[in-house]
């Protein structure tokens, strides 16, 4: 018979759960061997029942553990019942120095009584507690505040089978699939059949019926799912659904970039996944910053990741013919851009985090007239003035856009095999549904205010704003970053750099070097909102890696408009 010593002290429960749980059970292949398992709130120990002096201990750490269920034997005169406990732990690579996450279980036969009903009572007491002490130490960040999802956390998954090298739903049911089950995360799959799908579902979707909305796929998918979220009348609800990243695409930015956050050992391809998948069964969930971008055509869009021009933008976009090969496509299209490496002219202007910032060489304050360009702004050549305010009036009519590649459709097509919609108008100031005020921008035909900076120099190699760490799963781009820090991180390539310096830099960016290089060529800053105009007459703009159209856009961050499953 199995014992069991339960500590009947009541102030020592928290929540319901017992402080400690003692019991021996047999293993579930020998009725010989038997353990003594305990339970804290913080561990789960094992001991083998052995006369040996030599009887090691195995300790779990219940912030490893996804889930327990308790089960009857798949013999039906079996009388005994069983608990299973999934734990993650961090262990050694093989043939590597390096660490990930291993999926480790341990079983257990409980059989009080010959009665199956007892047995099964006691196993399901047994998984209950120790589900109920994982979900208290889910791994957290220091200083970071989090909330908890619903448990059990009913999930919407979205997967786009044609992300990166078409793997994404084999990756899914291969490493994702058992690990939700484990975890007793009931979810319902869907796939994406074509562009704007995603996008399309959730703006009209019942979000009371879900606890979290989860993308299995690259950044794309992320990218519509956000916008249709923001397209709702009751956005501000909506929004804050919280969103999980699981990587099945080329970059992985946000995964690499939630990896990162969690402050877990470097990890890439499969290991990423685990680790992305292992924090959505933790369910702790944190801020995520949205950027606000204003294009020319008044389009307005809704940003996680990053605004890119020149050299960036075009190795994204020009690299999906390598698509096929996976994340190694950008390194491909990097080497093919550095061969003819490219300038564009355009304007920049900042508003820098620091109220009295230091100018940056060849820049003047916005209140001093920036010198006549060679080409007219692209602002004032726009064949009509359609650029909203920050604060447009309320019931003011919308533009209907019509920037496309043909004319037959009113869409742009984008990377990662997906489309913007660009027929779609700006929502409006109405006091119950409009999205959050851009009150630190002006009109995009309108100078922008005299806090600003504004840079001389017209001859760039490339501008990126970003707000994650990683813009690819290789690519550490602002070790500073964090996903609420209410901070755009904004570099710029000025002209002039060699192309051996431009690669040297982008293979420093791999462990996040690259501000270390002392390039005089590299310019970064810190910044709440930026205008870019174009004058070069040809040229790429990406967000979150999807092609927007070209020409003057600006955007300002919003801090923590959005939550996000993390660690």
């Amino acid at each position: 018979m199995e014992k069991d010593a339960s500590d009947p002290d009541p102030s020592r429960q928290r929540n319901g759960l017992v402080g400690v749980l003692y019991g021996e059970f047999t293993d579930t292949l020998n009725d010989r061997v038997r353990y003594s398992v305990s339970l804290t709130e913080s561990a789960l120990t094992v001991q083998r029942i052995s006369s040996s002096p030599d009887r090691t201990k195995m300790v779990f750490n219940l912030t490893d553990c996804v889930g327990c269920r308790a089960h009857r034997g798949p013999d039906s005169a079996d009388v005994g019942a069983y608990f299973t406990a999934y734990f993650y732990p961090f262990k050694r690579r093989w043939m590597s120095a390096g660490v990930t996450r291993q999926r480790v279980e341990q079983c257990f036969r409980v059989a009080l009584l010959q009665d199956p009903l007892v047995n099964l009572q006691e196993a399901e007491r047994w998984a209950h507690a120790i589900r109920d002490a994982s979900a208290l130490q889910a791994p957290r960040r220091d200083g970071m505040m989090y909330t908890e999802v619903r448990r059990p956390c009913r999930t919407m998954i979205l997967v786009n089978p044609q992300s990166g090298r078409g793997q994404a739903l084999q990756l899914f049911t291969g490493h994702i699939q058992g690990l939700l089950t484990e975890a007793s995360v009931p979810y319902e799959l869907v796939i994406t059949e074509r562009p704007n799908h995603a996008r399309e579902l959730v703006r009209k979707a019942d979000l009371s019926q879900w606890d979290a909305l989860v993308i299995m796929s690259g950044d794309g998918l992320l990218f519509e799912v956000i916008n249709g979220l923001m397209d709702r009348e009751d956005w501000q609800d909506a929004i804050q659904t919280p969103l999980g990243i699981l990587p099945g695409g080329s970059g992985n930015a946000l995964a690499a970039s939630v990896h990162h956050y969690s402050q877990s050992p470097p990890a890439w391809n499969e290991e990423l996944l685990l680790s992305c998948g292992f924090m959505l069964c933790k369910g702790l969930v944190g801020s995520l910053d949205l950027v606000s971008i204003h294009l020319a055509s008044r389009q307005r869009l809704f940003s996680f990741l990053s605004l890119a021009w020149g050299f960036v933008a075009d190795v994204d976009i020009e690299s999906e013919k390598y698509r096929h090969v996976g994340a190694i496509r950008f390194l491909m299209g990097t080497l093919v851009r550095l061969a003819s490496l490219r300038v564009y002219q355009g304007r920049l202007a900042y508003l820098p985090v620091k109220e009295a910032p230091k100018l940056p060489k060849g820049s003047i304050k916005a209140n001093h007239p920036p010198p006549t360009p060679q080409h007219p702004s692209l602002c004032s050549s726009l064949p009509c003035r359609l650029v909203p305010n920050a604060s447009p009036k309320p019931n003011q009519s919308s533009c209907r856009s019509c920037i496309s590649t043909n004319s037959n459709h009113n869409t742009i097509t984008n990377s990662s095999n997906s489309v913007v919609d660009n027929n779609r108008p700006e929502t409006q100031s109405d006091s119950k549904t409009a999205a959050p005020v851009d009150a630190l921008l002006p009109g995009l035909d309108q100078p922008v205010p005299e806090s600003w900076t504004v840079v001389q120099e017209e001859d760039f190699v490339l501008v990126l704003a970003i707000y994650q760490s990683h813009l690819a799963e290789d690519l550490w781009t602002a070790p500073g970053a964090m996903a609420d820090d209410g901070v755009i991180h904004l570099f710029y390539v000025t002209a002039g750099i060699s192309r051996p310096a431009l690669l040297r830099l982008f293979l420093a960016m791999e462990k996040g070097a690259h501000l270390a290089c002392d390039c005089p060529h590299l310019v970064y800053e810190k910044v709440r909102a930026l205008r870019l105009e174009p004058i070069s007459p040809q040229g790429m703009i990406t967000v979150d890696g999807e092609m927007v159209e070209y020409g003057p856009v600006q955007a300002q961050i919003h801090p923590g408009l959005a939550r996000l499953i993390c660690g």
